[in-house]
């Protein structure tokens, strides 16, 4: 079993209307370190899958954004966890083909590691654009309705709903 993972609204809370810009403007969502420990022992490859627009737009530099991801990375290890690669697409065009809900990051994924079984994969995610991604993969959506909680469920793009990433590490325990 695969697991990919959004970062926003998933891994961390999301900023309305902004960006995470440095490391201390980074902060886990409630339940994330608990549940990583879960989530390794569950899941063979743990990947983040994330648009990273800031980039585009010259807010925050490729370096900036891996020096987020390092101090993530350091706590999610120090609590037990961890994350195989992170993939990002920072480009600005919807219609990119690295940017959710296209598949490009998934692809850049399965050429580093050849093996991956999407069929054998989960997605979980706080938009329509994240289950999208991941049915285009055949992989089961799991929505987490933290900055959308409008979001109707049940949905023909959502396979299961939970509050948080805890949650759904305990769905599976």
């Amino acid at each position: 079993m695969i697991l990919f993972l959004d970062r926003d609204g998933v891994i961390n809370d999301e900023i309305k209307d902004g960006y995470v810009l440095r490391p201390d403007m980074f902060r886990f969502s409630e339940g994330v370190l608990s549940a990583m420990p879960i989530l390794a022992q569950r899941f063979e490859k743990i990947f983040i899958v994330t648009n990273q627009r800031c980039i585009g737009k010259g807010m925050l530099t490729e370096a900036g954004l891996h020096e987020i991801h390092q101090q993530m990375l350091e706590q999610i290890r120090h609590h037990g966890g961890r994350i195989d690669a992170i993939y990002f697409c920072p480009d600005v065009d919807n219609t990119s083909p690295c940017r959710k809900p296209a598949t490009g990051m998934a692809m850049q994924a399965k050429n580093e590691f050849p093996d991956l079984d999407f069929s054998q994969g989960v997605m979980v995610g706080n938009t329509l654009s994240d289950m999208q991604f991941g049915k285009s993969l055949g992989m089961h959506t799991v929505f987490i309705p933290s900055t959308k909680p409008e979001t109707p469920f049940p949905h023909p793009l959502i396979d299961q709903r939970c509050d948080n990433l805890l949650a759904f590490a305990r769905s599976i325990q």
